[in-house]
């Protein structure tokens, strides 16, 4: 298609007329502005007004430069006191109340339980799953959870429900106007549930699509875990599922509920904690609403026969295997190929140990993540498992450290993936690491990962969920709260010689190994034994090519 004129001739003729005329533009230009702005910019020797300073008075004020007269002195907002301490009150039914009042409009309340899968041993696996489905439903005051959902509207609040293999929490945030209105919500939902046969059968309908969800997921990571705590506490305490299994889903009742939470959803297993509330309000509402009445379980016996007391035993590590093959979802948008998934565990530190820190600080030493983060290139490059393993072998799609710690031991693990014909090199490449933990760490390496540590946590602690469920756990575990602080310098003292010491404690205990998908090829765990003791090479195995 042609123009309907030359371009290219006009634009020359154009550039050809403003050289020659340049001067008689810039005059024009110039007595047009004088005319429009009746002599208000003065103009340079050839009456341009370009970068030439007005000498107008805009304004009668002085400028900003001078201070203005007959005013009083500043005074500049200084930082106050934020060193809030936790307080804490026990009430006459062993509630713990705990709180820190912050600075702002909103609050977080919520209620931790000692609770959770590790104490389901006499109970069938899942409990804890379905208490999750059935949270904030209808209770003896409000008929259903609409009712309850409208009213943490009127304040703006949210409300959320969680377990861990050790804890179980509610929690809502809302306008810190309607603490009492979440105070009474909390109360009706942790103990006077209704448990209706229909909201059960619900619950046990989303458990089941849950369970569903993630077998058609490429993650596998809620998966693994729970096979490698089953692997390193075999049939007992922490070995116990957090996923309801599927077998059990049809066994769980309302007579199943009602004795569990009878015995381990007592006030005095509780801790009722809050963030940016006044505290002696909060324990004026918890007296109201958690010591007076009944709780569910008390007014409605259980007729199904269970123990009758909680069970108290200690975890026992014990290493094994628990290994599944099948086949696992592809993530068919982004092209990566079918990956096994393998976890290989130690036992770590209780989070009452002396050595707690430095396992968290080799924890962060050890970092890792996947070959696409997306937290951008460089996220964690310092870290071990990304300089010594993703960057090194191309068939590693993933390698992370994880520190699982409990009130009576822990778990430190490794979980990596790789095609299935490169699974037996995996286990060589996270033995060989896990080995190399033992070795002393430099300066620099262990300079950048206890400031890495130190930065996570008050990064973390600037959420108020966090310091919510931060109170809670402390208190529950020990019955205070350590300022961040303390953990500031507890982490400043950590040496190179408490980072051996702690994974040589580590690398004595009997390895956890738990795999799934294609894994034909996985060694034994005895042969992962025998490699942590010779530098982390399985035996009869070759040395590992970078190119293979």
């Amino acid at each position: 298609m042609s123009l309907p004129y030359n371009v290219r001739a006009l634009t020359k003729r154009l550039l050809l007329h403003r050289c020659n005329g340049s001067s008689h533009w810039t005059r024009s230009f110039a007595v047009k502005t004088g005319e429009v702005g009746g002599g208000g910019r003065a103009s340079n020797l050839e009456g341009s007004t370009v970068n030439v300073p007005s000498n107008e008075i805009v304004t009668p004020l002085p400028p900003l430069s001078q201070p203005i007269p007959d005013l009083p002195p500043v005074e500049y907002a200084r930082p106050g006191d934020q060193n809030n301490a936790t307080q804490v009150t026990r009430l006459s039914n062993g509630l713990r109340v705990a709180s820190e009042n912050r600075f702002g409009q909103f609050c977080t309340v919520g209620v931790v339980i000692d609770s959770g899968p590790r104490y389901e041993l006499a109970y069938p696996s899942g409990i804890s799953h379905f208490l999750e489905k059935l949270a904030f439903q209808s209770t003896g005051e409000f008929g259903e959870r609409d009712v309850i959902f409208r009213e943490l509207e009127r304040h703006g609040g949210i409300c959320d429900c969680q377990s861990s293999r050790d804890t179980f929490v509610y929690a809502a945030s809302a306008d810190s106007r309607g603490l009492e209105s979440v105070t009474r919500i909390l109360s009706e939902v942790v103990l006077r549930p209704r448990l209706s046969v229909d909201e059960i059968e619900l619950a046990r309908q989303a458990v089941q699509f849950d369970l569903e969800t993630l077998g058609m997921r490429p993650e596998q990571e809620p998966i693994v875990m729970d096979m490698v705590h089953a692997a390193g506490y075999r049939d007992n305490t922490l070995g116990f599922p957090k996923l309801c299994p599927t077998d059990n889903v049809p066994k769980i009742n309302r007579d199943t509920l009602l004795s569990y939470l009878g015995h381990h959803h007592t006030p005095d297993r509780m801790v009722l904690a809050g963030v940016g509330v006044p505290h002696d309000d909060l324990v004026r509402y918890a007296e109201r609403f958690f010591v007076q009445g009944s709780a569910t379980w008390e007014s409605e016996r259980s007729t199904s026969v269970h123990p009758k007391s909680v069970d108290t035993s200690i975890a026992q590590y014990t290493g094994g295997s628990k290994l599944e093959e099948c086949a696992i979802p592809v993530y068919a948008a982004v092209g990566l190929p079918e990956l096994a998934h393998v976890v290989i565990g130690l036992q770590g530190c209780s989070h009452q140990d002396k050595d707690f820190i430095a396992a968290c600080v080799l924890n962060m030493m050890m970092g890792g993540g996947g070959s696409f983060s997306a937290g951008g290139p460089g996220k964690g490059m310092y870290t071990r498992l990304y300089t010594n393993v993703l960057n090194r072998y191309h068939w590693m799609y993933s390698a992370t450290a994880y520190n699982h710690a409990y009130a009576d031991t822990g778990l430190f693990c490794i979980h990596a993936t790789a095609p299935p014909s490169h699974v037996r090199n995996l286990v060589e490449v996270i033995t060989r690491e896990l080995f190399t933990m033992q070795s002393r760490p430099g300066d620099q390496e262990l300079r950048r990962a206890k400031t890495q540590l130190q930065s996570m946590l008050l990064m973390n602690l600037e959420a108020r969920p966090v310091v919510f469920e931060d109170i809670g756990r402390q208190v529950l575990a020990t019955g205070e709260r350590r300022r961040p602080e303390h953990f500031i310098q507890e982490i400043e003292k950590i040496t190179a010689e408490d980072v051996q010491n702690v994974a040589r404690k580590m690398l004595s205990s009997a390895p956890a190994l738990a795999a799934r998908g294609e894994i034909k090829g996985i060694p034994d765990v005895k042969d992962i034994s025998a490699a942590l003791v010779n530098e982390g090479r399985l035996p009869g195995n070759r040395r590992l090519s970078l190119f293979r």
